[in-house]
């Protein structure tokens, strides 16, 4: 499902959504953000789509959070203010949470620019592949605000507190190489290849199992604040259903035919 500022176009069973701004550098407006979680919610439940590439239409990936939006906000009247925003927070939260939790590969393909919520929503996906040409930034400092898409905590876990809190405390600008080298992208691609190496990739990743790929991701996504035997104790939950699925017996089936 393709809307009026998100195309999605699926091949060889992994979904490419595309942020479709490219006049705004793909700045999200609420409009925006209700269109993505509709799409993110249907690739999700689709079990036709075994995979999802992130990516922004134009030279920008997402600038962030869309200025006009906040200058509204600011005219609500006083008394309001607050709980309007706590209101937003809960659907950007959702927004990043689909990615983060969809229950098959993601990897974000950044195009050009990720700034604010951008670089938020990169970082939630399981992979990032930049582009020679991308850039990220935690920009929120210079508006007077704190990370809302998920950088707090997403970038400790890719870069180390001490780097995370440089990249947030001065909001300044990591290139491609520094983005490599530090641990925020996970590959490079020339500019004009990075959708089909994001695509490329995606099918890669998700030839496993389904069930075992929902499943695994699930309880890595968890495994830094849970105990050792909390990983162990859900691992062997997720492993008993993985001996009932389709794909495990199928696949014993084709070893020990082939042995014989």
């Amino acid at each position: 499902m393709s809307t009026s500022t998100i195309q999605v176009t699926i091949e060889s069973q992994v979904a490419t959504i595309a942020l479709n701004r490219p006049e705004k550098r793909n700045a999200i407006t609420n409009e925006m953000r209700a269109e993505l979680i509709a799409v993110l919610e249907s690739v999700s439940r689709d079990r036709n789509v075994r995979a999802v590439v992130l990516t922004g239409n134009g030279n920008g990936f997402c600038a962030g959070g869309d200025v006009g939006g906040m200058a509204q906000r600011m005219e609500a009247p006083a008394g309001e203010v607050a709980f309007n925003g706590w209101s937003r927070q809960q659907i950007v939260h959702h927004t990043v949470n689909l990615l983060y939790s969809m229950p098959k590969p993601t990897i974000a393909a950044v195009n050009g620019a990720a700034a604010g919520l951008g670089a938020d929503m990169a970082l939630s996906c399981d992979f990032i592949l930049a582009s020679h040409e991308a850039s990220f930034t935690w920009s929120y400092i210079k508006r007077g605000l704190i990370p809302d898409g998920g950088g707090m905590y997403f970038l400790p876990r890719r870069v180390g507190l001490a780097r995370a809190k440089d990249l947030i405390f001065s909001g300044r600008k990591v290139d491609a190489k520094e983005a490599l080298d530090i641990g925020i992208a996970d590959r490079l691609s020339a500019p004009d290849s990075l959708i089909a190496d994001a695509h490329a990739w995606a099918v890669e990743l998700s030839r496993g199992s389904a069930t075992a790929l929902a499943l695994g991701k699930t309880i890595l996504n968890q495994s830094y604040e849970l105990s050792a035997h909390q990983v162990f104790a859900q691992g062997s939950q997720a492993q008993a259903v993985c001996y009932t699925s389709s794909e495990h017996r199928d696949s014993v089936l084709a070893f020990l035919n082939k042995a014989r």
